[in-house]
């Protein structure tokens, strides 16, 4: 009874979620009806002591990077430094490579700190100009949107400031930095397996005549004089990139942190703070420079970083809401036979089971971050210990942890799936096979990839 009610709990969070549920109300309801189903109660107890302490703990953790990512993004989207970007990038490369030149331009702003759903919205009204000027279909713009917000730069590149590439931090005690060689390599095969498949399908498109297609777009314009040039837009973004590896590599690591082990300061190891700390002051003298260098160019500052603070609230507190139905689900007796059979895949090799776990958990929440905090705040400790025990580098389970999260998190109810196709004026029917091979299919095979190669040759 209680595996049956765990599945049909993790079904009910599916569909509803794919109908549109908003995850706050849905994830207290499906987790109250696991704890019925499986034994009956204690309901209020499960619900204030182990899913609100659970989401108010994620909550604690993570929102300082969440709010400075959201008023990063909106104080380059107001700014104009990220339409600035994409036309720098897009208008180099121009029409004959505009799918490569709008997954470059989403690249660049999502790995530089700026929020895919920010993104989404600078970059949709230039490519479908781009997209209608060299004829290609604009069913492919959500793919080459997808491929460049939603993959690589999400959970593969070292350093990437993404949620994503986060959360390991506290679990492993690593670095955004992890296992930087691995994550290159990945984000080489899901940049280069995107391109040849959206290109195989715009050449497919081209000889059965197809186009841009009848789309009434209503796109907005922008003025040259309302923005800056392309070497002060991009700044911003090295400052974030530059200062989280001075900090998580140089700055540090050299000080003298044993005050940490102080029950004030929550008796923790330096190594499970450093990752978020530098990301946290990088976002923050990142978004200082946009203000000074992009001051003339802000219409109304204090609007921006008002709506920036709101906009990260939303997307925290759903995250966190999954975080707590994770918990309620493993403190069910039942759980303990899921767990079981997880770890119990390839004993010898605890990254072939984390990144199965990861990937199940990501496809079944529909969120990259949700299933990620789930599976390492259920099993983190247990992977840890199975790792140091076998010799293998905590920054391999960090990356693929990070890879796995962004492998089945894009099944069709992903809210950020679900986002980009509203954007975009498009559909399931016509844009997600696309989206299904460039955000789920490749980089499953780029995890499976970095697995092999973690495997024999070790962190890298």
């Amino acid at each position: 009874m209680g595996i049956a009610a765990i599945v049909l709990s993790l079904m009910g969070l599916m569909y509803f979620a794919y109908r549109g549920m908003n995850v706050l109300i849905l994830a207290p309801i499906m987790a109250t009806f696991a704890v019925l189903m499986a034994q009956g109660g204690p309901v209020m107890a499960t619900y204030t002591q182990v899913f609100m302490t659970s989401l108010g703990r994620y909550v604690v953790l993570f929102f300082p990077i969440f709010m400075l990512g959201a008023i990063f993004g909106k104080l380059m989207a107001d700014s104009g430094a990220s339409t600035t970007i994409a036309h720098s990038i897009i208008g180099r490369l121009g029409p004959k490579h505009a799918i490569t030149a709008v997954t470059l331009a989403c690249a660049l702003l999502t790995f530089g700190g700026v929020s895919l759903f920010v993104v989404a919205f600078a970059i949709y009204p230039i490519a479908a100009a781009l997209f209608r000027q060299a004829q290609i279909p604009k069913r492919l713009i959500a793919g080459a949107i997808a491929l460049g917000s939603f993959t690589f730069t999400m959970t593969a590149l070292p350093g990437t400031p993404a949620i994503q590439n986060a959360i390991p931090t506290r679990f492993f005690g690593t670095t955004t930095f992890a296992a930087p060689g691995l994550g290159i390599i990945a984000a080489i095969i899901m940049f280069a397996g995107g391109i040849a498949w959206l290109t195989y399908r715009q050449r497919n498109a081209a000889l059965a005549g197809e186009g841009y297609g009848n789309h009434d777009d209503k796109l907005q314009s922008f003025d040259e004089n309302e923005r800056s040039g392309f070497m002060l837009a991009v700044l911003p973004i090295v400052v974030v990139i530059g200062l989280n590896a001075v900090f998580s590599l140089i700055v540090f690591p050299r000080m003298d942190l044993t005050y940490l082990s102080q029950q004030l300061y929550g008796n923790v190891a330096p190594a499970t703070v450093i990752g978020t700390w530098s990301l946290i002051i990088s976002l923050i003298c990142a978004i200082l420079s946009v203000l000074v260098l992009h001051r003339r160019y802000l219409r109304d500052a204090q609007k921006t970083l008002n709506e920036g603070t709101m906009g990260a609230l939303l997307p925290i507190f759903n995250t966190a809401s999954e975080v707590g139905y994770g918990a309620v689900i493993a403190s069910l007796a039942a759980f303990a036979l899921i767990r079981d059979s997880v770890l119990s895949i390839a004993p010898d090799n605890p990254t072939v089971s984390l990144a199965i776990a990861v990937n199940a958990l990501a496809g079944i929440t529909g969120s990259s971050s949700g299933g990620l905090s789930i599976a390492l705040d259920t099993l983190g400790a247990t992977y840890l210990e199975r790792a140091t025990a076998l010799g293998i580098n905590p920054e391999l389970l960090h990356r693929v942890a990070t890879i796995a999260s962004g492998g089945f998190d894009s099944l069709p109810h992903n809210g950020a799936v679900i986002s980009l196709l509203a954007i975009t004026g498009l559909t399931h029917r016509s844009s997600y096979s696309d989206i299904f091979v460039v955000n789920l299919l490749v980089p499953v095979f780029a995890g499976i990839v970095i697995v092999v190669l973690g495997s024999t040759l070790g962190s890298f």
